[in-house]
């Protein structure tokens, strides 16, 4: 199974394989999770794009706002897909966006801002056609002015979309780790080196988090824990802020 990447270009690989075996597997609802403050988005996609090479013209690829979209145009220009923004603030038809010769879909780096526009057009794609959401920043605590019935059904949305990868640093102490069709895995630092400590078939809540890092156990009795570099989230956020030039 896949180890816990020590670079962010070593990350998107194993990204662009989970993918892969998800729709393989008949996943049509995915999303790979990169949890870094620093991350830019349109360079990451960018290496992440060979994923949809077999699919030719027939991928269409959405950003969150109109500005991404237009950079994308101007630095994928070698690129034959194309490329729109959601639409979010504006009366746009979801029909003139979702074609029948339409066969796969990648969102780029969609907010929580966009889910009402973002959540109509993942209908008008409906259950049949596969899409991608990479680096999604979905779930944002700082949304204001919605009440419950709508955050639930943000919730409700949100939990339809299956993490076929995910990596989140926790500080310099921690990560917590997907790549499908592996379990959840959580890894803590002991003694210099970064282990495994524990697999989940769900994401850790809060409160498991907690106890697992604190606790740092492994999870699966008899099994070592599995070491990796020291360095590997400060390699991780040094790959990710050369990308910001």
């Amino acid at each position: 199974m896949p180890q816990l990447p020590k670079t962010l270009e070593e990350a998107i690989v194993q990204a662009r394989e989970a993918t892969q075996a998800a729709l393989a597997d008949g996943y049509t609802q995915l999303q790979v999770e990169l949890l870094f403050p620093e991350l830019k988005a349109l360079p990451a996609a960018q290496q992440f794009m060979p994923v949809f090479d077999e699919y030719g013209d027939k991928l269409k690829i959405f950003f969150a706002d109109a500005g991404s979209a237009a950079l994308a145009r101007r630095d994928w220009s070698d690129l034959p897909f194309q490329m729109l923004d959601i639409g979010t603030g504006r009366m746009t038809s979801i029909q003139s966006k979702i074609q029948p010769e339409d066969e796969i879909f990648l969102f780029v780096q969609p907010t929580s801002v966009e889910i009402p526009q973002l959540k109509k057009i993942c209908e008008a794609i409906g259950e049949a056609r596969p899409f991608v959401m990479f680096a999604p920043r979905l779930e944002d605590s700082g949304v204001v002015g919605i009440g419950y019935a709508a955050r639930q059904t943000r919730q409700q949305f949100i939990n339809t979309i299956e993490s076929c990868y995910y990596l989140r640093p926790i500080f310099e102490e921690a990560a917590v780790f997907r790549c499908y069709p592996g379990l959840w895995e959580v890894w803590v630092e002991k003694g210099g080196d970064y282990e495994k400590v524990a697999e989940l078939p769900n994401k850790p809540s809060g409160d498991e988090l907690d106890t697992i890092i604190s606790g740092g156990q492994t999870q699966s009795e008899g099994e070592p824990a599995t070491p990796t570099s020291k360095n590997v989230f400060r390699g991780l956020q040094r790959f990710v802020r050369a990308l910001r030039s």
